[in-house]
């Protein structure tokens, strides 16, 4: 390599294919986060100190690669460049799991718009529509994670103060209570939505909220905005047994989150876009479920 070409480039790896791959590889490089922050000053104190500003709760996370941290938000991404996030999911997924998963960008139906409503007086309180969603969307195990809560309720009030989520099973229907499952209502103007700093969540066209977790810096406004308490978050590493992974994938739905994200139900997108019923309504033994 030329002495004029060296300073263009500053790899010294050489020319054309190798600095290339030179390139590749220093993208694929993990590295914690603190340890980018800390090579970050090379190109300044101000633009370190801005990514550091912005990602409050992200030094809680596992290793990452370069190319993970200055990926795109998922509304500037090409095809293209999509096509290249999701396979280097995919490849983290066998990794890990030993499976081929299924990821893929499930887009929105054109004029399609998604609701669903809850016949209280036919919920038993079995709790089977939770079981079912952390089974399709790969909730963690340990620590818990679900999306759905079932209150068991005193009849004669919606105080949920007064109702419990700690009832025995093998009790249900008690004559003298009723049952309040709650998850997320996609809400129509969300003020979860309105209270991210930096855009990681917002509703689609067909009413369902997304949250990109490669954009959420973990400040957990969303959670404290939600007025249902239907948003969780990872403070540790999700555990999913291996053979419980599910390995039919969304990006912005069941793919595997990493430590210190928000997650919440996005009515199973990965399923009902496709023209499939969520998980929980499939399970719910009553019929309590409209979608």
């Amino acid at each position: 390599m030329s002495d004029e070409n060296e300073k263009k480039c500053g790899c010294g790896a050489g020319s054309g294919e190798e600095c290339q791959s030179h390139q590749e590889g220093f993208l694929n490089t993990p590295i914690s986060r603190r340890d980018f922050l800390k090579r970050s000053a090379v190109i300044g104190s101000g633009a370190a100190a801005l990514i550091a500003a912005m990602s409050p709760l992200k030094l809680l996370k596992e290793t990452i690669t370069a190319e993970e941290f200055v990926q795109k938000h998922y509304k500037e991404m090409t095809k293209e460049e999509m096509d290249k996030v999701i396979e280097r999911i995919s490849k983290k997924v066998k990794d890990k799991y030993g499976i081929d998963p299924n990821l893929r960008d499930v887009k929105p139906m054109d004029g399609v718009e998604y609701v669903y409503a809850l016949n209280l007086s036919r919920c038993n309180g079995s709790r089977r529509c939770v079981h079912a969603c952390v089974n399709e969307n790969n909730q963690s195990r340990s620590p818990e994670i679900q999306y759905i809560s079932v209150f068991k309720m005193p009849k004669g009030t919606m105080d949920m103060e007064q109702g419990t989520r700690h009832y025995d099973l093998n009790e249900v229907p008690e004559d003298d209570s009723y049952y309040l499952p709650v998850q997320c209502l996609q809400c129509e103007n969300p003020p979860c939505v309105k209270a991210c700093p930096v855009e990681a969540t917002w509703q689609e066209k067909d009413g369902i909220t997304v949250i990109d977790y490669n954009w959420c810096i973990g400040c957990r406004y969303c959670e404290a905005a939600c007025p249902y308490w239907a948003r969780r978050f990872n403070f540790t590493e999700p555990e999913i047994p291996k053979e419980r992974i599910n390995p039919n994938m969304g990006y912005l739905s069941n793919r595997p989150r990493p430590k210190g994200v928000v997650e919440k139900c996005h009515f199973c997108l990965h399923r009902t876009r496709e023209g499939k019923l969520p998980a929980c309504l499939e399970a719910c033994p009553t019929g309590a479920r409209v979608f």
